[in-house]
């Protein structure tokens, strides 16, 4: 596997005051199947992410593999993605039929959105 193709622990948001952190000082967008919270961070190291999945959208498995979905969008596009930035993706119930390509087109539309790139 590339170096660039992994999800390593640098790229990812993993305490829940990261997450609060988002939510508190961060934009707001959404789309039909996810919401997209980020927020710019003082150092302008890799962009990270962190993924929402309530139990209201489905079951363990169908939970799971909207994760996987969008953690494999969000590896095979950082490259390209602004540094220095904090996402949090929400996913909504819609997201339970979504296909790899309609998460990537997703998360491309919505960083778009809120910070132009």
């Amino acid at each position: 596997m590339a170096a660039n193709a992994r999800f390593p622990r640098e790229v990812r948001l993993r305490k829940r005051a990261q997450f609060l952190d988002v939510q508190a000082h961060g934009r707001r967008v959404s789309s039909f199947r996810f919401i997209m919270l980020s927020c710019r961070r003082e150092d302008d190291g890799e962009m990270r992410l962190g993924i929402t999945v309530s139990r209201r959208v489905g079951n363990a498995a169908q939970r799971n593999r909207i994760k996987r979905l969008v953690r494999e969008a969000f590896r095979r596009e950082r490259a390209g993605w602004p540094k220095g930035l904090d996402v949090v993706m929400i996913a909504r119930e819609p997201a339970r039929d979504a296909t790899l390509a309609d998460v990537t087109e997703e998360l491309r539309g919505l960083l778009r959105r809120v910070h132009g790139s």
